[in-house]
């Protein structure tokens, strides 16, 4: 039956709606974020984190627009399986393939990437550094590995027409792309800045520098819960596409499945988190709840289309394993992240890879990647029965970004340590960056007492004068 001209209209204005949307629930994820990254934080650092989280949006949107949507998703003659379309092939959108509401969408994705390293260089970092890193972060690092898994024409693309290993690696919401790209930045970002003072004693033993306050944390981590629902049902960037040869199945079926195996794997590492926590440290805590179930999110983002519920909870058991035991090593490194992005983020997301590939079902990756076409043939989880072809490419995925976030963003902090511009003097970070470099500090009993909290600073600087 052929589709009238009024039919066309009304589905592309849905899946716009739609799109939208969903691009307004990943940019509530900033909001998730600064509330965590603010409560994660000793209170004279407060001012210092909320603006950063502020930049992290608003040089990415500059950057994003001026380079990144054209490395990540720009068409034209100069367009490659590497690097997208030229360098000087800027201001891409809109063009032919791609419209506003999709850039829209997409940007939400790229600052989230910044948010993260952001958090695993807390408490330490100069302003200058943040602005620096962001740019390059959402403007380079990340659209380049973008193009690689989500434009049709990248080489690990699970929609391209040269599929790797005959199945190209699915990452369909960004476990990989934006969550490990973002914790291996933070990696290199805190490993070179070092830990905190204070956050290790003489004998290497580590001090605990709790956040000061829970309930920004809570609150964080349910508007990141809430923004998820756009995150990974969202990128089904159409919720209306016609199926050929069925009549009861199109993307709807897919979002649906994919809010369900969202919260489950999210819920599921929640409270494996809790109780292993409590055996290991023996008292309740509610911040380790909440990074437990941000844990599971990002695990299950690469195969939250593709998976069932069930093994969605067997996501979000290992990812919460994966957190603990990774943060119990961070400790005998001495490595210090405040708000665990590296481990969580960065561990967490390549877990979320390998899960796909070992669980992946082959109905719902021809629903998500070939609009459910009848007679289709895909390599899906090995423990599915789907060969090795998937769990190859989503391996191949995990060791690409390491190395290329690893070959630009490290080089990059390791410049700024030596000019200088990295790392904050140790007397300003004792007194806390809110008065060392914004004036004054976020809540006005601190304030009042200022003399109390600003003591060692003016000690120290009257010392070295």
């Amino acid at each position: 039956m052929e589709v009238s001209s009024w039919e066309e209209s009304v589905t592309a204005s849905i899946n716009t709606i739609y799109l939208l949307f969903s691009a307004y629930l990943v940019f509530v994820m900033q909001l998730g974020f600064a509330m965590l990254c603010a409560g994660s934080v000793r209170a004279k650092n407060a001012m210092n984190i909320m603006l950063t989280n502020v930049v992290d949006a608003v040089v990415g949107s500059i950057s994003y627009y001026l380079f990144g949507f054209a490395f990540a998703f720009g068409e034209g003659s100069n367009s490659n399986p590497f690097i997208g379309t030229s360098f000087f092939a800027l201001f891409s959108i809109p063009n032919d393939t791609y419209d506003y509401s999709f850039f829209l969408y997409q940007w939400a994705f790229a600052i989230a990437v910044a948010g993260i390293t952001s958090g695993s260089i807390a408490e330490r970092t100069q302003f200058t550094a943040y602005l620096i890193f962001s740019f390059f972060l959402t403007g380079f690092v990340y659209p380049i590995v973008a193009h690689w898994v989500w434009s049709s024409s990248g080489w690990l693309s699970a929609s391209s027409s040269a599929l790797l290993f005959g199945s190209g690696a699915i990452d369909f919401a960004g476990s990989g792309v934006v969550h490990l790209v973002g914790g291996i930045a933070g990696l290199w970002g805190s490993f070179i800045e070092g830990p905190r003072v204070g956050r290790f004693d003489a004998f290497g033993r580590p001090v605990q520098m709790r956040g000061h306050n829970a309930t920004l944390v809570v609150l964080g981590t349910f508007l990141l819960w809430f923004g998820w629902f756009g995150f990974n049902p969202g990128s089904f960037d159409k919720i209306l596409v016609a199926y050929p040869n069925t009549t009861d199945q199109g993307n709807w079926t897919g979002v649906g499945r994919t809010a369900v195996t969202t919260t489950l794997a999210g819920s599921t590492a929640g409270i494996i988190t809790l109780f292993g926590r409590r055996l290991l440290i023996g008292h309740w805590d509610a911040l380790d709840v909440c990074n437990g179930v941000l844990g599971g999110f990002v695990a299950i983002t690469s195969g939250c289309s593709v998976v069932e519920p069930w093994a969605a909870i067997v996501c979000g058991f290992f990812a919460a394993w994966v957190l603990i035991g990774l943060n119990i090593l961070a400790l005998k490194l001495k490595f210090d992240d405040p708000l665990e992005a590296t481990q969580l983020h960065g561990g967490c997301g390549a877990w979320g890879l390998i899960f796909t590939g070992l669980f992946a079902k082959e109905e719902f990756v021809i629903q998500a990647y070939n609009s459910g076409e009848s007679g289709v043939e895909r390599p899906y989880g090995v423990l599915m029965g789907g060969g090795w072809g998937l769990l190859g490419a989503q391996v191949v995925e995990v060791l690409v970004i390491a190395a290329w976030v690893s070959l630009t963003m490290g080089p990059l902090f390791y410049a700024l340590h030596k000019l200088r511009v990295l790392r904050i003097a140790i007397d300003e970070e004792v007194a806390g960056l809110d008065i060392s470099s914004h004036g004054g500090y976020a809540y006005a009993h601190q304030e009042e007492n200022q003399p109390r909290f600003y003591a060692d600073y003016v000690r120290i600087q009257s010392d070295q004068s």
